[in-house]
């Protein structure tokens, strides 16, 4: 199981929410790029980037931060937030991103999703965040009727590399994944599923690593309290 450091970006700023509450930011971290290259020094095998105010915005915001860390770390990058057309996606991958996460155009234009899919294999992600098994998108700001494994399932064809699951509700709480949601996803699709929301404690991380379906595990805010150490944890999950 891979872990994935997360890098929340707001306003240029390394931030984590509480539950996806932009009024909830606490700031980490004025410099992302010297973040991002602490945790590739510790031994990470991929980094997980979030541009927040692109999320709610509807285009890339944080462009000038995302570039920065590309330019420090040699590591595979995939950010989420703000991509929601075929020309920002070209555009980042062509910056030197590793894969892109699409998660309101999952809903609002699935058709989309395949399309990148099959113009950029291996490089496209699909993000499912969701409340209560509902999904959730727009910055989670705008609750749907969609259901978690309904839209997972859709996928199942469009050769998508992976689906990462945020459970919201978990989200910079620390107070664990939802591991019974996210097993039951993976067991659901044979896409691989990242789990995200909550993990923070290396507890967290072998009972994901343990239900042996589940494909990697995104930690942020964890990482940032010293809740976990994360060339420790790296060390363990090899192990």
């Amino acid at each position: 199981m891979i872990l994935y450091p997360a890098i929340d970006l707001k306003d240029g700023q390394c931030v984590r929410l509480l539950r996806g509450e932009m009024e909830a930011a606490t700031v980490f971290g004025d410099d992302p790029a010297a973040q991002a290259a602490k945790f590739q020094a510790a031994g990470c095998e991929w980094l997980h980037l979030v541009d927040l105010n692109g999320a709610f915005a509807g285009q890339p915001v944080n462009a000038e931060a995302v570039e920065a860390i590309l330019s420090r770390v040699t590591v595979p990058v995939q950010l989420g937030g703000g991509i929601r057309d075929l020309w920002t996606i070209e555009g980042w991958l062509e910056k030197g991103l590793a894969r892109v996460i699409l998660g309101t155009v999952a809903v609002e234009e699935p058709d989309l999703v395949r399309q990148a899919a099959r113009a950029f294999p291996g490089q496209v992600a699909v993000g499912i965040d969701a409340r209560k098994g509902r999904v959730a998108t727009r910055g989670w700001a705008e609750e749907t009727e969609v259901m978690v494994t309904d839209l997972a399932r859709s996928f199942e064809d469009a050769g998508v590399a992976a689906i990462i699951y945020t459970d919201i509700d978990r989200d910079g709480a620390m107070g664990g994944p939802n591991i019974e949601a996210t097993e039951a996803l993976a067991r659901a699709v044979s896409i691989p599923v990242i789990a995200s929301g909550g993990v923070s404690s290396m507890a967290d991380l072998t009972a994901l690593r343990d239900t042996g379906v589940i494909a990697g595990a995104i930690s942020g805010r964890a990482l940032y309290d010293g809740a976990i150490d994360l060339a420790e944890a790296l060390a363990a999950l090899k192990a």
